[in-house]
């Protein structure tokens, strides 16, 4: 496994490499071959996550609220952020999974390539300090902060809609994805809102939950 390649990929090039493999070591693989696993790293690194991230928004977003920015951290430093990263890079093909992992394809598995982008993140730390783990966070997930950011002070139209509706009794809405396109780093998904079966509007966003609230958005505007 050619470790050089997923360097290049990320944009650091480590003075201890060890340390990149030990960020890459899934539980399954250390307890097979008797290493360390990735495990003190990751939670290490969701904390440089946290603290930088906040950072970042303190300075940049000067306009939102405390409670604005916790909102926003929590939707930016998610399992599915995390999850576009590794897909970005290509963390798939440098884990070190154990046999059972293996053969399930746990090299897809969000939740394990979410948390080696975590433990990455601190051996970057550990090997090159704070500036170029926070160079690493804030070009990975600057346009994920971007986006969270202008939607926290969104209206909730799904919310208002329902009221709206509701207004004359019980009424059935519902929400479907009716498309998803582009890569997995940069997806466009397409939701429709209907009212007891009738479709009244169509939104596009980068997430489920933004398309739904932009159909919603739609339907009440029409």
């Amino acid at each position: 496994m050619n470790l050089e390649n997923l360097e290049k990929n990320i944009g650091y090039k480590f003075g201890n490499i060890e340390l990149l493999k030990n960020a890459l070591t899934h539980t399954s693989y250390a307890y097979e071959h008797h290493v360390q696993s990735n495990e003190k790293l990751e939670f290490l690194g969701d904390s440089i996550l946290e603290f930088v991230s906040s950072e970042y928004m303190y300075n940049k977003y000067t306009n939102l609220k405390e409670g604005e920015m916790t909102k926003v951290r929590a939707t930016v430093v998610c399992e599915q952020s995390l999850y576009k990263v590794a897909v970005l890079h290509n963390f798939s093909d440098f884990l070190y999974l154990g046999k059972s992992e293996v053969m399930t394809h746990g090299n897809k598995r969000p939740a394990i390539l979410a948390d080696s982008v975590e433990a990455v993140i601190a051996a970057i730390y550990i090997d090159g300090g704070l500036e170029p783990a926070k160079k690493f966070i804030v070009e990975n997930l600057k346009n994920e902060i971007e986006i969270a950011s202008k939607n926290v002070g969104q209206k909730d139209y799904k919310t208002v809609l329902q009221e709206e509706l509701q207004k004359n009794g019980d009424v059935k809405i519902e929400y479907h994805i009716i498309s998803e396109k582009g890569p997995d780093h940069d997806k466009i998904f397409e939701a429709e809102v209907s009212l007891n079966g009738k479709v009244l509007a169509q939104g596009k966003g980068k997430s489920k939950k933004e398309a739904e609230m932009q159909a919603a958005k739609k339907a009440l505007e029409n």
